[in-house]
């Protein structure tokens, strides 16, 4: 007996909807245009900068926390850009990606 038949045991009247999982909805604001993704070295060592998000500031800040922290590395956020310690850009393509926004990289 596997847990759909318990299920329907213990609640006989329950009508299941087989609409499946939604997407998550995401509460940053996605724009139209990519943000750019590009690589420099400062004094020596490699930086992720990430520019061009034409959104809310504290939803910019959010991003910047939660990149921050998914890759467990240090950063800033100065000036409308996002400064990763590190060269990261292919991780950081592939959350954005699937946060649902568009990236351009630039730079190598």
């Amino acid at each position: 007996m596997d847990l759909q038949d318990q299920l329907k045991n213990l609640f006989p009247d329950h009508i299941p909807d087989d609409k499946g999982p939604e997407a998550p909805k995401s509460d940053i604001w996605l724009q139209d245009d990519p943000i750019i993704c590009k690589y420099e070295k400062r004094k020596g060592k490699p930086i992720t900068i990430l520019e061009g998000y034409n959104g809310a500031e504290s939803d910019f800040k959010k991003l910047s926390k939660d990149l921050k922290t998914k890759l467990s590395v240090g950063g800033s956020f100065k000036g409308g850009k996002i400064i990763i310690q590190g060269d990261y850009r292919d991780k950081i393509m592939e959350m954005l990606v699937a946060k649902g926004f568009q990236v351009k990289r630039v730079g190598g």
